[in-house]
């Protein structure tokens, strides 16, 4: 059982190697953002992280689609692992800022924060591995870096190579420029939204824009689609129960003069309730079993894929907050008080292990909020190192309070 005074020599001497890893983390979140790869390209990015991982003395892993990096450290033989996992793709959003780090794509930036979340995990890397000598005894840990999050695949991906093998529990941070730099969101149970696209697709029969009469039109057909959708789907939902269904994407035809034999709609369900989706699903189905009467087309629903919620562990979220004291004032502390409705794939590791998400402020004061996923979002890089330490104490805290609370981790 590792001591207090352990944890908090340690704590202290992780705290000193990131203050002065402040500017190599910086460095390391501008490289990131001026040179961002999208998800399933995330090549370069890899190689980059591997190359910091063996310069460190760190032995890492490289998933087999070549994309993302695990590294082991700490104790050869621990009766438990801790872990923390960051993601690294960009988005394909081109980047408006004025700022020497801008990204050098035309068409393609961090827009979500994954350079700087890759950047304090790199930042916590480096930290453990240069007070090696000096954690607590058995103390072992993992870190994750994962590709493909915008895209809801890497977290499956990485788990399918092993990334939750002998893991105990998995943390992770998400930038949130709502909050101030220095401010650090928590909440215990779901966090984010269960999230699920589907995918409407409506067989007609096409034919000359001139003579519809001899067609069967999958374009009506589809308007009515989404007019019922949005006007009937809340309906059928418990008003109490947080639910949002919108479809962002509308595919057909190809000539403003020829009705098109299809048209497919695509869109997200998103829910909190556990399932709440299957709800929304079935009279997604009913409505378009009465537009196939109606309208004389075919209509099939697919579902690509679906994230659940992540819902944050009790033990978990508790051991990062007392981690996070440590760190921050009491009012830095800020209860979320709704879960989002986005989707976020790290829910994916905790059908494996207990785990906790926290939001870390990027905001700068006095400012409009940059928000996620814009073409100007940035974040206050005074966070960063922040971030790095609320990652490496709440892996101490993990190890040092596990004995304690052996029935639930």
């Amino acid at each position: 059982m590792p001591t207090t005074q352990n944890t908090e020599t340690a704590a202290l001497r992780l705290d000193a190697a990131i203050n002065t890893l402040d500017g190599r983390i910086r460095g390391i979140r501008r490289f990131l953002h001026a040179h961002p790869e999208p998800s399933g390209e995330e090549f370069q990015t890899t190689a980059y992280l591997a190359e910091l991982a063996q310069d460190a003395g760190l032995n890492f892993r490289i998933p087999r689609s070549g994309r993302g990096l695990i590294i082991d450290a700490g104790a050869s033989v621990a009766r438990r692992r801790f872990a923390f996992r960051a993601d690294i793709d960009a988005l394909r959003i081109h980047d408006e800022k004025s700022v020497v780090y801008r990204s050098r794509a035309t068409d393609r930036m961090h827009a979500c924060g994954h350079d700087a979340h890759t950047a304090m995990a790199a930042g916590a890397v480096l930290a453990l591995a240069e007070c090696a000598e000096t954690l607590p005894p058995g103390f072992a840990w993992r870190a994750v870096f994962q590709p493909e999050e915008e895209s809801a695949t890497g977290a499956l991906a990485m788990i399918e190579d092993g990334a939750v093998e002998g893991i105990d529990a998995i943390i992770a941070l998400h930038v949130d420029p709502t909050l101030a730099a220095g401010e650090i969101g928590y909440r215990h149970g779901a966090l984010t939204a269960t999230c699920e696209e589907f995918h409407v697709t409506i067989e007609g029969r096409g034919g000359h824009g001139a003579r519809p009469h001899t067609t069967d039109d999958p374009v009506p057909a589809a308007a009515l689609a989404v007019q019922m959708i949005y006007s009937l789907v809340p309906r059928a939902v418990d008003a109490r129960s947080p639910t949002v269904v919108s479809i962002g994407m509308i595919e057909g035809g190809v000539n403003p003069n020829v009705i098109p034999n299809e048209v497919v709609l695509r869109g997200t369900i998103r829910t909190i309730e556990p399932g709440g989706e299957d709800t929304v699903r079935a009279r997604i189905g009913e409505i378009l079993r009465g537009i196939e009467q109606a309208a004389n087309v075919r209509c099939r629903i697919d579902t690509p894929y679906r994230i659940g919620a992540v819902r944050n562990d009790l033990t978990v979220t508790n051991r990062c907050l007392k981690a996070a004291r440590d760190l921050v004032t009491g009012d830095n502390l800020v209860p979320v008080a709704r879960p989002s409705m986005g989707g976020e794939d790290f829910a994916h590791y905790l059908d494996h292990a207990p785990g906790c998400m926290l939001r870390l402020g990027v905001g700068f004061p006095g400012e409009p909020v940059r928000h996620l996923h814009s073409n100007t979002f940035d974040i206050n890089e005074d966070a960063l190192s922040l971030g790095a330490k609320v990652l490496v104490r709440s892996l101490l805290e993990l190890h040092t309070g596990a004995g304690e609370d052996e029935n639930n981790l």
